[in-house]
């Protein structure tokens, strides 16, 4: 079942009907399996296991005896080893991990290439901190000592999207399997094969048996099973806010925490004082990557009046030259995830065009992309009235949303006018302005003159509102991803 060192499609075999459980690979409880379809072509180019219930429960079951056994009773020292280790593997088939992802997800061979360099730094980052999160000692009587300690939840399970798979793995087990967790992850059944490769990468890093386990299969058959299992002591699920309220629900119903991240409307406001030189590129790259399947994607564009009429114009011509095509070509966009996903897309197009909302830009699809293909040009519309569809609602895609403001007052309004807070960039030549507005802003995250999709692994990552709750990235998913202990101890 190693197949270290083969071609991605070579690699691809692994997931053919297996569910990865106690170090082992083995068939899924129903031997059923479903389809991977290649979204650059629109054909099935593999298969992977529909887990259910049954992979659910052996996954949990092997997850709590890896608690209790070796896995529970290495220190913190040696799990920063086994992570830095994995970090290292990931490196070193970095090329055909990449290869493997662009194909899964249709996302540009450039890149997967920097997920896969991001899911390698997630263990690397983590892996340097399990020995570095330190309890207290608490002020409390004469003749006795009081400690805290943080301790793991115990199992946690782990439900990811498919717009980054690698990254997602690593952004989520990484800092859990740092703090001693044991794990069981399902991730999304449109693109998971990088997953199942790196779960084999994590046998061959010496992670003990049952520390990491990975169900594929349909959410609401296996992603079901994991949000609503007594044996889960806490959640991470990252989708949509729909979802996210029945994992929520099934959390509740065990007691269980969780962590969601569920999504956003992210904006970036440009003052009339803002350097368009900088400015542009970042608005266009946070809203073409991954062809705008991001969640911090910066869907909305929020401009002074005074500068509108330029920045369309610089828009229009960065616009003119974007090209969508296949992982391959390396363009600046691939196509959407799956058919579903382009019928959206072009949903809120149309809604636009029925509201007259003019289209500023518009890229191409490449001449030589596949027709069957699920490829989407990217789009500007603007000016968006307040109230529409595209101006409120998270389209996945990548369609960006012009709007105006007249003043600092109404921009933070505008900005804060939806029901997602996940992210926003605030572009100003006035630093005070900036960070006077970067505050006001109900988002987890907020660049000031800059905007980074997602931030970097250091910085804590997580919504506000309707995108969610709970942190990942940087050492405050360390903190959410463990619980204290107070010990007191009567010492006369």
């Amino acid at each position: 079942m190693n197949v270290r060192g083969g071609s991605a499609a070579a690699k691809a075999t692994i997931a053919q009907g297996q569910v990865f459980i106690d170090n082992a690979w083995r068939p899924s409880a129903s031997g059923k399996s479903l389809d991977l379809v290649e979204p650059a072509t629109g054909k099935v180019f593999a298969r992977i296991a529909a887990g259910d219930a049954r992979d659910i429960e052996a996954a949990v079951t092997a997850a709590r005896r890896a608690l209790a056994g070796e896995w529970g009773k290495l220190a913190a020292l040696e799990r920063g080893r086994l992570l830095t280790r994995l970090s290292h593997l990931i490196n070193k088939d970095s090329e055909a991990l990449a290869a493997l992802e662009a194909r899964d997800t249709g996302k540009p061979i450039g890149q997967a290439r920097s997920d896969i360099a991001a899911a390698a730094r997630y263990f690397e980052y983590y892996g340097g901190a399990t020995d570095k999160v330190h309890g207290q000692t608490i002020p409390y009587s004469n003749g006795q000592i009081a400690l805290s300690e943080r301790v793991p939840h115990g199992v946690t399970g782990h439900i990811i999207p498919w717009n980054y798979p690698a990254q997602m793995f690593g952004r989520t087990l990484a800092p859990a399997l740092a703090m001693g967790n044991a794990t069981v992850l399902k991730p999304a059944e449109d693109a998971c094969l990088t997953v199942l490769e790196l779960a084999e990468l994590a046998r061959e890093a010496g992670f003990p048996a049952g520390a990491i386990n990975v169900v594929p299969g349909r959410g609401e058959a296996a992603g079901a099973a994991l949000a609503a299992h007594r044996g889960v002591d806490f959640l991470s699920f990252t989708g949509s806010p729909e979802v996210g309220t029945l994992v929520q629900i099934a959390a509740a119903r065990n007691h269980s925490g969780c962590i969601l991240e569920l999504g956003g409307k992210s904006p970036q406001i440009i003052f009339a004082d803002a350097d368009l030189d900088a400015v542009v590129p970042v608005v266009v790259a946070s809203i073409v990557q991954n062809a705008g399947q991001t969640c911090s994607a910066g869907s909305r564009v929020l401009v002074e009046i005074a500068l509108a009429e330029e920045l369309a114009g610089r828009l229009r011509d960065a616009f003119s030259v974007l090209r969508a095509g296949p992982p391959e070509s390396d363009r600046d966009l691939g196509p959407v995830i799956n058919a579903t996903q382009k019928r959206r897309v072009e949903r809120f197009c149309g809604l636009a065009e029925e509201a007259c909302v003019p289209m500023v830009a518009e890229g191409r699809i490449d001449e030589g992309a596949a027709p069957e293909g699920y490829f989407v040009p990217p789009r500007v519309y603007g000016p968006v009235p307040r109230d529409h569809p595209i101006a409120r609602e998270e389209i996945f895609g990548p369609i960006l949303a012009l709007m105006t403001f007249e003043n600092e007052e109404d921009a933070v309004t505008l900005a804060n006018g939806t029901d997602y807070g996940l992210m926003a960039g605030v572009w100003s030549g006035d630093a005070s302005r900036a960070i006077r507005v970067a505050r006001r802003i109900g988002a987890g995250q907020v660049f000031v003159n800059d905007y980074a999709s997602g931030g970097g692994v250091e910085l804590p990552f997580g919504g506000m509102k309707k995108s969610g709750h709970g942190r990942e990235k940087g050492f405050a998913a360390l903190y959410d991803y463990s619980t204290t202990r107070t010990l007191v101890v009567k010492h006369g």
